[in-house]
């Protein structure tokens, strides 16, 4: 039985290597947790000592890791949170991970940790949290930033993604694991999608290995948010409502959000401005990260 060592902060030089990124000086990156009202932990990443700039939410089935990339491109104070659920935070004992309930979770991390923040940044799942969010919390949220999420999302739309995420929670293997996570993603390379494992997964005493998140809740939470079967979810009213700025990252070939989900977003909130990545898929911080640390600059300063 072959034991494999990990430590999260060891592996931040792969990134580097990988994207040939010139990042001095390295930035502290401390691992802080947040207790909730109801004695749930929320844990999170902060990147830097300085009150953070930037919120960044994952989606589905991630972790804050699946940031790291782009923060390290961006090298400046932000905080990558571990949804409920998810990561090193806490489950639900209902396993009900609803993005309106998410948001008061993440508002209380905000208020521990990134009060000041510039912009809060979600993807998928997390993209439908920032914007519930914004909307109950409209004073945390200056900038707003979904990453190939809208309202419109489906089921159908999501059916890739849905399909690794709802599979297997347990391998005999990391090998196991890896042929799984390399047939569902053939585009990443070998190297990130090992990182995405060790950070997304951990090994049992009897030497196989579990994904971290709960996935008791995934099936219902991708039928509902973010699955929404309905073709106009009540989440667009958000839209609407929101005025201040809004940028919308679309993965040049994901599924999840088409050309009728864009025009529902700019019909409903007029300001919004749209960016199409490239060769990104779902998860453009995974797929296109440096292309995305560019989208995000803006907020550097």
């Amino acid at each position: 039985m072959e034991r494999i060592q990990y430590d999260e902060f060891s592996l931040f030089a792969e990134n580097i290597s990988e994207y040939s990124l010139t990042v001095s000086p390295m930035p502290t990156v401390t691992r802080v947790n947040t207790t909730l009202s109801d004695g749930r932990v929320v844990s999170a990443l902060k990147w830097g000592t300085a009150d953070p700039r930037l919120v960044l939410v994952h989606g589905s089935g991630q972790n804050a890791h699946t940031w790291d990339t782009v923060a390290l491109s961006l090298n400046i104070p932000l905080i990558a949170v571990d949804l409920p659920g998810h990561g090193h935070s806490s489950w639900r004992e209902d396993a009900i991970y609803s993005p309106q309930g998410m948001a008061q979770d993440i508002a209380e991390v905000m208020n521990a940790h990134a009060k000041h923040a510039v912009a809060i940044v979600g993807m998928s799942l997390g993209g439908l949290t920032c914007l519930a969010l914004a909307h109950a919390h409209p004073e945390l949220v200056p900038h707003l930033v979904l990453v190939d999420i809208t309202p419109g999302v489906t089921s159908k739309k999501a059916k890739a993604v849905l399909d690794f995420i709802n599979g297997p929670q347990s391998f005999a293997s990391f090998d196991e694991l890896f042929a799984r996570t390399k047939e569902h993603n053939p585009t990443r390379s070998e190297a990130s999608l090992r990182r995405g494992i060790l950070h997304n997964a951990k090994q049992i005493e009897d030497g196989s290995w579990q994904w971290r998140y709960d996935r008791r809740g995934q099936t219902e939470t991708a039928g509902s948010a973010p699955g929404h079967e309905a073709p106009r979810s009540p989440m667009w009213d958000m839209i609407s409502s929101w005025s201040k700025p809004l940028l919308m990252v679309r993965g040049g070939v994901s599924p999840v959000v088409d050309d009728e989900d864009i025009a529902e977003l700019k019909k409903r909130c007029t300001q919004a401005e749209v960016v199409v990545v490239e060769g990104a898929g779902h998860s453009v911080q995974g797929d296109r990260p440096v292309e995305l640390a560019n989208l995000l600059r803006r907020f550097a300063e």
